[in-house]
């Protein structure tokens, strides 16, 4: 009775690889009625058939019939297929003896075995197969536009970006296997915003290939953030000079140029008319601070200065007037409308327009921006019409101005159109970004191209584009160096992007002409090229200096004065060749042997040499070109040195030895005379021209002469022009001019200083082997006056050409003419007067100009009496006694004295007498 009343369930066995867990630790081997036990599996395998059992009341378990395996599991990978299905069998997990069995969708081919079987070992036998599309593979794009918000550009550059994409799909030669769709969403132009959407276009399928934002704010945020993901950003419409930073934004292009473009144009024009130095003046905004930056860079390359720079926040009142105050001539304005306004007001206020004034504004502000009525400003519209007039503008050229097909084969009139019919009547005006439009389309083109240009490389490395995911750098790396080599005819013109993948676009130029703007030319900075249409207008003659331009004017020597003193110098040169001529031709007669005729030969040479350093003192910049005047300045150094020299070196050797000769004591009178040969003078004079000459070449090797210009005050001509007038004198100079001057004036000076006392010493001597010193001596008081008071004089008026050269010349030329007539004239006059050209016999020794003619007839008298008187004593002397002899030789003497007494008498030289005697 107690075995039936006691009833359960035999322990069963665990399957292999597992175990059995128990509710509680049991001793018994029969388990209670409703006791349940719980299959587990050893490692990663899993259980199949039933995983619990429970103890029946008829002493069996549940689902005995049913095996509890521990299987190992092939990976849940394989039992899904991406556009396809799979089937299973058994259903259930996949473990060992699972089949698996794939089909694809409709379009779709199956690449790979069509099913898959588990082994034991937990692996499938076969590889997981895939579905290829019969149709194109698709990229995703990932676009932000800005519906609402600063600048709702999206109501446009949606639609034209949409189409540029239908058309690129349509292309059989442009990504032939893939189809590219948009994603978009709107930014409402916010940051915040776009912070939001950037999340969930990155966070959900499909993969993005590119973003595409709009507006500068949100483009900077997208762009910084999108490198982490690998990501390119082509932007159509930010504009900040920002975005250019390859460091900050090492994957951003945009077909929308930077605020900068305008200045490769300014850069361009201020070259064209030939500015240097320019002014700015701007709003402080970010865009305009840092289009600011690149400007006086670009200008610094050109070699081109800003001289002021101005800026304010709301008032330009101070800015303007400083703008005047530093004399700005040529002014770049950055500001918005508004503000050009107030800035126009004070310009008329200032006065700062007109023909003197040039200013660049932006080209983007209403075509009447000056003309609409504003409570911020007091001008009238006249007023502001007036000081607008003339200001250049530059402007971004956003629509292809020529009728070119680009590569989407649509002119941009033709765009225009389609863009029209796409917003469905629309009103441009209202839409926002309708001047942007062409550059979405363009950037779609530019994305597509570049897309187009990666496959092959790709391919090459065995990568496809649709292998794209968020690591991956190589393709990243392929589609930015096919944006950065673009290079396209789009609707917005040429497609290029520089360095910091900014858009290079052409630049239209305007200029306001009687209140209108017209279009004076274009700028290509990526070809630097400028079409100019010539139709600038101006008030002046051309476009106006940018400073008070300074003309540089040589003030030049008289010419008529040169010419008058040439004459002078010229006949000078002939009245030293006469006298020279005479001299050598009356070399034999005595009279001028005892003038030592070689000495005043050199004197005349000497004179005719200074004379002829007239001509190159007069030579200036109006007879020869500057590079030959250091020529100039070595010939009137030494024709006037060496001339000088001479001249007065042989006048003064002259007097020198008269002095050393004959002003000593009288007892040794004889004996000196002897002493007197010609070799001394000579090497006297040797000595004096090698000085010269020596000091003069130290001079010339060591500080050559070469030419200086002197500046005068500036000079403002007649007329009312822009100009001043810079006087300018060029002169002969050395580094050290004063010091060599001093020296040869000091040294010159003090021979002439000489040669004055020693012809004041020597005017009462009487010497028959010099007979003309006297005259001598008078030349050289002249040379001496003249030179002492012409060399201060010519050095204290060098800056006034005219009167420099008239002392110099004149004191020259009077120093030649006198020594040459005072020491010429006289002895022509004595040779011609008295008829002795031939005669040998012994002359007086006084010189013409020292007694008259009266006195000069009896002494000759006397003389003839004497030689008379000589003849008959020599013929008596041999024919009577001695006592005769003796009482007539007595007589003879007393006659003797008396000539001898009167002789003296009518001489001017006392100290001296003439003696006769009888042999």
């Amino acid at each position: 009775s107690s075995s039936l009343s006691f009833s359960g369930c035999a322990i069963i066995r665990p399957p292999r690889d597992g175990g059995i867990r128990y509710r509680g630790l049991t001793q018994e081997q029969i388990l209670p009625v409703d006791y349940e036990i719980e299959y587990i599996c050893r490692g990663n395998r899993v259980i199949v058939g039933p995983k619990v059992r429970k103890c029946l009341p008829n002493g069996t378990w549940t689902d005995i019939t049913q095996h509890s395996k521990c299987l190992l599991l092939c990976p849940r990978v394989w039992t899904s297929l991406e556009n396809g299905r799979v089937t299973a069998k058994p259903p259930g997990p996949p473990v060992e003896g699972t089949v698996l069995h794939y089909s694809c969708h409709a379009g779709f081919i199956l690449e790979g075995r069509n099913s898959s079987h588990c082994t034991k070992l937990g692996k499938w036998d076969s590889p997981k197969p895939t579905c290829l599309c019969e149709c194109k593979k698709k990229l995703y794009i990932g676009a932000l536009f800005p519906m609402s918000g600063g600048w709702p550009g999206g109501q446009a550059c949606m639609p034209s970006a949409q189409m540029a994409l239908d058309l690129v799909n349509n292309r059989s030669d442009i990504l032939p296997d893939y189809e590219l769709e948009l994603i978009h969403y709107d930014s409402m132009c916010d940051p915040g915003e776009a912070t939001k959407l950037l999340y969930d276009l990155l966070y959900t399928e499909p993969i993005k290939i590119v973003l595409m934002p709009g507006c500068s704010g949100v483009s900077t945020l997208v762009a910084e953030a999108a490198r982490m993901w690998n990501l390119i950003v082509l932007s159509y419409g930010s504009s900040s000079p920002a975005l250019s930073n390859r460091q900050r934004f090492p994957t951003f292009f945009r077909t929308h140029p930077s605020a900068t473009l305008h200045n490769p144009t300014r850069v361009q024009l201020f070259q064209k008319w030939k500015w240097t130095r320019i002014a700015t003046i701007q709003q402080t905004t970010e865009v305009f601070t840092s289009t600011l930056d690149d400007l006086e860079q670009r200008v610094k390359e050109a070699g081109i200065e800003i001289s002021v720079r101005q800026s304010f926040l709301t008032d330009p009142a101070v800015a303007v007037k400083n703008l005047k105050r530093q004399d700005a001539r040529i002014i770049v304005g950055l500001f918005y409308e508004t503000e050009a306004r107030k800035v126009f007001c004070e310009v008329f206020k200032e006065k700062l327009y007109g023909k003197k004034y040039v200013w660049f504004l932006i080209g983007w502000y209403a075509d009447n921006w000056f003309k609409i009525k504003d409570p911020a400003i007091n001008c009238t519209v006249e007023n502001m019409t007036e000081a607008v007039e003339g200001h250049v503008t530059t402007e971004i050229v956003m629509l292809n101005p020529e009728t070119v097909r680009g590569v989407s084969n649509l002119t941009s009139q033709e765009f225009l159109a389609a863009l029209m019919s796409r917003l469905g009547g629309k009103n441009p005006e209202e839409t926002g970004g309708f001047q942007e439009a062409p550059l979405a389309y363009d950037a779609v083109w530019a994305l597509a191209l570049a897309l187009n240009k990666t496959v092959e490389p790709l391919k090459a490395k065995g990568r496809r584009l649709e292998d794209f995911n968020y690591n991956n750098h190589d393709i990243t790396s392929e589609i930015y160096r096919a944006l950065n080599t673009s290079s396209f005819e789009g609707v917005s013109g040429q497609v290029v992007f520089d360095a910091q993948g900014s858009r290079m676009a052409m630049t239209l130029i305007e200029q306001l002409q009687g209140g209108s703007y017209k279009k004076i030319g274009y700028y290509d900075s990526s070809q630097k090229n400028l079409s100019w249409f010539g139709n600038d207008v101006w008030i002046g003659a051309g476009p106006p200096a940018d400073r008070t331009v300074v003309i540089e004017e040589y003030r030049y020597l008289s010419q008529k004065l040169f010419a008058a003193v040439s004459v002078f110098a010229g006949l000078g040169i002939l009245l030293g060749i006469v006298c020279l001529t005479f001299n050598i031709y009356n070399s034999n007669v005595r009279y001028i042997q005892n003038s030592q005729p070689y000495l005043n030969n050199m004197t005349a040479v000497g004179c005719m040499m200074a004379l002829a350093a007239v001509f190159p003192l007069g030579i200036d910049g109006h007879h020869v070109h500057r590079s030959q005047f250091p020529v100039v300045c070595q010939f009137r150094l030494w024709l006037l040195g060496l001339g000088f020299s001479l001249a007065y070196g042989s006048m003064f050797t002259k007097i020198w030895w008269v002095h050393t000769l004959f002003t000593k004591k009288d007892e040794k009178k004889e004996k000196k005379k002897q002493h007197l040969e010609p070799w001394k003078l000579y090497a006297t004079v040797g000595v004096l021209l090698a000085i010269d000459f020596l000091s003069l070449m130290i001079w010339q090797i060591v500080d050559p002469l070469h030419i200086t210009v002197e500046k005068f005050t500036k000079e403002a001509p007649k007329e009312d022009l822009d100009v001043l007038i810079q006087p300018l004198l060029e002169h002969c100079s050395s580094e050290k001019m004063n010091t060599w001057l001093g020296v040869v004036y000091g040294y010159k000076g003090l021979l002439l200083l000489l040669g004055i006392f020693l012809a004041y010493e020597t005017k009462s001597v009487s010497t028959e082997k010099i007979n003309d010193h006297r005259a001598v001596g008078m030349a050289i008081y002249n040379v001496a006056v003249l030179c002492l008071i012409t060399a201060p004089v010519t050095m204290i008026l060098s800056s006034q050409q005219d009167a420099s050269f008239a002392f110099a010349s004149l004191a020259i030329v009077f120093s030649a003419y006198i020594t040459l007539v005072v020491l010429f004239v006289p002895k022509m006059r004595r040779l011609i007067t008295r008829g002795e050209w031939q005669s040998e016999q012994q002359d007086t020794l006084k010189t013409g100009s020292s007694t008259n003619n009266n006195d000069e007839e009896k002494s000759r008298q006397l003389e003839r009496e004497n030689r008379e008187l000589q003849k008959i004593i020599q013929e008596v002397k041999t024919h009577i006694p001695s006592e005769i002899y003796a009482h007539l030789n007595a007589t003879h003497n007393i006659y003797t004295s008396t000539l001898t007494f009167q002789l003296t008498m009518k001489s001017t030289h006392p100290p001296t007498s003439t003696v006769f005697t009888l042999h």
